[in-house]
């Protein structure tokens, strides 16, 4: 009896070196070298210096009925439309001013107080609705 358990235990010890032979030894490479990821962020986008966000501030009336206050900020604007909550817009050009996901966007006319818009009501269609407007004081 006590010949068969050797002989179990010796079988099962030459089965599990030949399983261990059989493995590979690591996944990495043997030359020690590791792979490597460099990430780096989009350049800042440049400033437009030649907006005047001051000169398009004012109250402007929509041609759907709704009221546009626009204010300066730094490189750009706030708006508020009706009661709805200020908005944030970049300049991107003299006369042009975007919402930071591209969703809203207004180009003024200073010369003919004018101001077009631009912007998605809802991001599950592909709908832009283009609203335009008149100064009505600054």
């Amino acid at each position: 009896m006590r010949l068969q358990s050797l002989a179990l235990a010796a079988t099962l010890l030459l089965v599990a070196a030949n399983a261990a032979a059989q493995s590979p030894a690591s996944d990495y490479p043997a030359t020690g070298q590791i792979s490597s990821v460099q990430v780096t962020a989009p350049p800042r986008g440049e400033r437009v210096l030649d907006a005047e966000p001051d000169a398009v501030s004012g109250q402007y009336r929509l041609s759907n009925g709704w009221k546009l206050e626009v204010n300066p900020g730094y490189s750009g604007i706030w708006t508020r439309i009706d009661r709805q909550r200020p908005m944030r817009l970049a300049a991107i050009s003299k006369d042009t001013y975007a919402s930071h996901d591209g969703k809203v966007w207004m180009r003024f006319d200073v010369a003919r107080d004018e101001m077009v818009m631009r912007y998605v009501p809802q991001s599950r269609l592909a709908e832009i609705i283009e609203v335009r407007a008149t100064l009505a004081q600054r």
